[in-house]
């Protein structure tokens, strides 16, 4: 790709991309949210057209018409928002434009066999082939993607955060699975968030910054600072900041909670002014169990205290008792993306913003404002819709949105997934002063709840990381005196 240039109106997204990737290499693109990376992507997989530059594939010209013909000529990408038709099974999405056919009839035994050949090659046989996909976790709807663009036989495959929601034992199945693929001859585009995969998986890498290259070479002559430098255009000092915490008095309490099916049996305490982080693996019930305590799923059994309340609740008598949760799927359960900013940030507590139930748009726009500098979202106004931000931008939105309604306990699933470094550090930054009792952020410390696939982050951010494991917490630990390896092996049970 030579000179790739796009705008949207006014808004240049790519001034004057160049990329080479060769045969049999994995070569990572990395950026901020907004640098350009998918847009870029979409530009090779035929979604968009270029303004300017052209593009070569083994070396001939390619200009794909749409995404389809860029899949005939094999190049196939995994979106970082799910493109999976929510009515079809896993085997009918995987074989979805490709389907073995006689005349006019699909030939269902052998869509079945192919998919399942697929689904066997990503690591994840278990993944039902007539399952629906809205019954998939994230996570397994993740994995059918892939299993998608394996079934292509693609000759360039795009994978835009293809890990934001695999636990590591996954992670390294996807890692076999692409090295499996570079040796075969597959050039892989890697577009990831953690660097610290890039590093492990990567040959070379492109920087991307404001729509422009800026940095790139072979990955292991760079150092992460190096390249966070050139992502974000300064020095981040500090990744994981730690204030000094004093917990408190305990505000959450649970004593052997179940849920209709998950969680099987959770005991935990959680204090005002700590930081405590939920660990394990796909389908052991950590999203299960923040569902639960915020009233969304159904406790069967066991004990729920927050604060001097006992019992289950609703999420509206959740919000009243000073809880809040930001949910893993941001699209779909996390904001109301045809809504303004405003509108989103306000949602849990609109009786401070006009008399009688009203609502007035001034004071409206005047509180989320506020909350709009002092989280440092990128914006045009308050007015604008939430669903036109970057994904760093939404997450600060969703984040806000707890802060506005005052919570005292904030329930958070997977809150840096699919988000740029610099956003993530100013995610940990506020989590930090939130528990520390920053008073940029709030008045009194406050208890957070963290569930996250990502072992460093736990390890960063956390006081104590308690570890979930076929929908039990197994065990509890200081986050200072445990490593990634105690955990995983508590996750899966395997020590």
């Amino acid at each position: 790709m030579v000179g790739v240039r796009k705008a949207f109106g006014a808004t240049v997204a790519l001034g004057g991309v160049d990329l080479e990737v060769r045969a049999g290499e994995v070569h990572a693109i990395v950026g901020e949210n907004g640098a350009g990376k998918s847009t870029l992507m979409r530009v090779l997989a035929g979604a968009l057209a270029p303004d300017a530059g052209r593009m070569w594939l083994d070396g001939q010209p390619y200009r794909p018409r749409d995404p389809a013909d860029g899949r005939r000529a094999g190049v196939a990408m995994i979106y970082q928002e799910l493109s999976l038709a929510p009515h079809l099974s896993v085997a009918e999405n995987i074989l979805l434009g490709m389907e073995p056919m006689l005349g006019p009839f699909v030939r269902r035994g052998a869509l079945r066999r192919r998919a399942a050949e697929a689904i066997r090659q990503v690591g994840h046989p278990d993944i039902p082939l007539d399952a629906r996909v809205p019954s998939l976790s994230i996570a397994e709807q993740q994995l059918v993607e892939v299993a998608r663009s394996v079934a292509i036989g693609c000759r360039v495959l795009v994978l835009d955060e293809p890990t934001s929601s695999l636990p590591q034992e996954d992670v390294e199945k996807l890692f076999a699975l692409v090295r499996r693929l570079k040796t075969e001859g597959t050039a892989i585009v890697y577009i990831s968030h953690f660097l610290d995969e890039v590093r492990q998986i990567s040959d070379r890498y492109t920087v991307l910054r404001d729509g422009l290259t800026v940095g790139g070479g072979p990955t292991a002559e760079a150092s992460l600072d190096q390249i966070v430098a050139q992502m974000v255009g300064r020095q981040v000092s500090e990744l994981y900041p730690r204030s000094t915490r004093t917990p408190g008095q305990a505000v959450l309490e649970l004593a052997d909670l179940a849920g209709v099916s998950l969680p099987r049996s959770a005991s935990l305490t959680l204090h005002r002014g700590e930081v405590l982080g939920i660990a394990g693996i796909i389908g052991a019930g950590r999203t299960e169990l923040v569902r639960t305590i915020f009233g969304l799923d159904r406790v069967r059994s066991g004990k729920l205290r927050v604060g001097a309340h006992v019992g289950p609740a609703s999420p509206a008598r959740r919000w009243a008792q000073g809880i809040g949760l930001v949910s893993e799927d941001r699209k779909h359960e996390g904001l109301a993306v045809n809504l303004s900013i405003a509108d989103n940030l306000t949602l849990a507590r609109l009786n401070c913003l006009g008399p009688a139930g009203l609502v007035r748009p001034r004071r409206q726009d005047r509180a989320a404002s506020r909350w709009i500098d002092r989280m440092a979202i990128r914006c045009r106004s308050p007015r604008q819709r939430v669903g036109d931000l970057s994904g760093g931008n939404q997450q600060k939105v969703a984040i806000a949105r707890l802060l506005h309604a005052d919570v005292d306990v904030l329930l958070l699933d997977e809150p840096t997934r699919g988000i740029d470094v610099g956003s993530k550090a100013q995610i940990y930054q506020l989590i930090d002063g939130l528990a520390a009792g920053d008073p940029t952020v709030g008045r009194e410390p406050r208890a957070v709840l963290i569930v996250s696939s990502y072992l460093p982050e736990l390890l960063g951010v956390c006081d104590r990381i308690a570890v979930m494991c076929r929908g039990q917490l197994v065990q509890t630990y200081d986050a200072r005196r445990v490593d990634e390896r105690r955990l995983m092996a508590d996750a899966t049970g395997s020590m």
